[in-house]
C-alpha cells in the first residue's frame, strides 16, 4: 500500500483551514491517501516558544491581509472569525470519536464542516453545542456526541495524538509528514508534492 500523507492541523488554524481545500487534490494529484490529524498546537508552541499568530506584532496584521488574499486567489469563502483564536477542543475531541465509532471517511468530513463552519460562516466551533449541530448534519446523534465530547477517554486521545505528533517534531498548523520528511505550513504542499514525484532529493 502506498504510505499517507500525515496531515497535522488545529482547527483554529488559518493556514489549515487552507490546507483542507487542497488537501483532497493533493492525494488525487500523488496517489497518496491522507491521514487527518487535529492536535492542540497550544501544546507545541509551549515547547517551542512560538505564540499565535495574532499575538505577534507585525506578523499578525500581515497575516490578516495574507488570509484575505489567499481566499481572493483561490476562491474560498473566508472571514475572520469572532472569537479568534479559540480553543477547539470539542471538534478536535469529536473528530478522534466519530474516527473510531463511525469511521474516518465520516471523520474527515465532519473536519471540512468544522473547518468551514468556522472560517466560512463565523460560527464558534469552540463551544460543544455547535460541534454537536455540525455533527447532527452528518447524520450523528447530538447526545451522543456531546458525550464523547465531556469523555475523559476522547479528552486523552486528543492529548496523545498531539503528544505523538509533538514527538515527531510537529510543531505548526497544517504539517506534513510524508515517508519520513517533514513539511511546515500550507506554502510547502507544492514542495511536498514534488518532494513525492521524485522520491526525495
Amino acid at each position: 500500500m502506498t504510505a499517507a500523507i500525515d496531515f497535522y492541523f488545529d482547527f483554529s488554524s488559518p493556514y489549515g483551514y487552507f490546507a483542507r481545500h487542497g488537501i483532497d487534490a493533493l492525494s488525487a494529484r500523488t496517489g497518496r491517501p491522507i491521514v487527518w490529524k487535529p492536535i492542540m498546537i497550544g501544546a507545541a508552541f509551549k515547547v517551542s516558544g512560538n505564540q499565535p499568530l495574532m499575538s505577534q506584532p507585525l506578523k499578525g496584521p500581515y497575516c490578516v491581509r495574507d488570509w484575505e488574499r489567499l481566499a481572493r486567489l483561490y476562491d474560498i469563502p473566508w472571514r475572520l472569525p469572532d472569537p479568534f483564536p479559540i480553543a477547539a477542543l470539542p471538534v478536535s475531541r469529536a473528530f478522534y470519536w466519530i474516527e473510531a465509532t463511525k469511521g474516518p471517511e465520516l471523520a474527515c468530513h465532519f473536519a471540512k464542516a468544522a473547518f468551514d463552519a468556522y472560517y466560512g460562516k463565523g460560527l464558534d466551533i469552540s463551544k460543544p453545542e455547535v460541534a454537536a449541530d455540525l455533527g447532527q448534519l452528518h447524520g450523528i446523534r447530538r447526545d451522543d456526541l456531546l458525550a464523547a465530547i465531556q469523555d475523559a477517554a476522547w479528552k486523552n486521545k486528543l492529548k496523545e495524538e498531539t503528544d505523538k505528533a509533538i514527538s515527531q517534531g510537529v510543531f505548526g498548523s497544517p504539517f506534513f509528514i510524508v515517508d519520513g520528511e517533514p513539511f511546515w505550513g500550507f506554502d510547502r504542499i507544492p514542495m511536498l508534492e514534488e518532494w513525492i514525484k521524485r522520491g526525495g532529493w
